[in-house]
């Protein structure tokens, strides 16, 4: 499948390249502020790249200056409680978090509100030396609606969450490394290249291995933990029966490189 196409005043996309498909936010203009517009946009391209043979791993950036500072305030002001209780928004975010294969997403500067939340939806983050990520919606009167007050707590546990909601703080790349909201952090100039790396390295891959990896480590926040093992056996099984499993096994018996075929 070729020919992704999005509004660039929203994102730039580029074609496949040795299995990554780079999606980047693109309203500098607005640091990236994640209007309903361009959610809607980036939900319809990982839906063309979900059944893409072409695609097997994401990278989501903001580009080098920011990732995405927030929700678009100027949208949410013209929403009253009706309008808020049946906006789009939590279909669309849960659309990116059903994503089936592996995302990783490249954070420079500010990951805000939804933007931290966004990123929270990917499977692994590189962040860049200078970024922050906060939830400082209670500066608004408000507080995180796409996940910042669950997800955030389930990674970096009840008191950062709790400093970072209640107060509004921002943390460091190096408090979110050391409380494990993001992977690795890397020099500003260089993150956006290292997440790349890492997801050709990722593509590069089984790909059928890769979608029931990243669904068993999921199920880690889903489910108890006999249920999250139940799971892992039952995408083990799975992958006992595919073509890869006894090419992967193969290839390495003859000391060759594997040649998956995603079947």
């Amino acid at each position: 499948m070729t020919g992704y196409i999005a509004d660039e005043s929203l994102l730039r996309v580029g074609a496949p390249d040795k299995g990554v498909l780079e999606i980047t936010l693109n309203r500098p203009q607005a640091r990236n502020a994640l209007s309903t517009p361009l959610l809607q946009a980036l939900v319809a391209l990982l839906a063309q790249a979900g059944h893409d043979e072409a695609v097997r791993c994401v990278m989501l950036t903001g580009g080098e200056q920011v990732f995405a500072a927030g929700a678009d305030l100027a949208e949410m002001a013209r929403k009253d409680l009706q309008a808020v209780l049946v906006e789009d928004r939590p279909r669309l975010f849960a659309a990116i978090a059903g994503f089936p294969k592996p995302v990783v997403a490249a954070v420079c500067g500010y990951a805000l509100g939804g933007g931290c939340e966004l990123a929270m939806l990917a499977d692994i983050v590189i962040a860049g030396e200078s970024a922050q990520f906060g939830q400082p919606e209670i500066r608004l009167g408000i507080i995180p609606g796409a996940g910042g007050t669950q997800r955030l707590t389930r990674t970096v546990g009840k008191s950062i969450a709790m400093k970072m909601v209640l107060s509004g703080e921002f943390i460091s790349a190096r408090e979110a490394l050391g409380s494990g909201l993001v992977a690795e952090v890397t020099p500003d100039d260089t993150c956006l290249d290292r997440a790349r790396a890492l997801a050709t390295k990722i593509a590069g891959m089984a790909p059928l291995a890769a979608r029931l990896a990243k669904d068993s480590v999921l199920q880690a926040f889903d489910t108890p933990l006999g249920a999250g093992l139940a799971a892992e056996r039952r995408n083990f099984v799975i992958l006992a029966g595919t073509d890869d499993r006894r090419e992967g096994i193969d290839a390495f018996l003859e000391k060759r490189t594997p040649q998956w075929t995603g079947r």
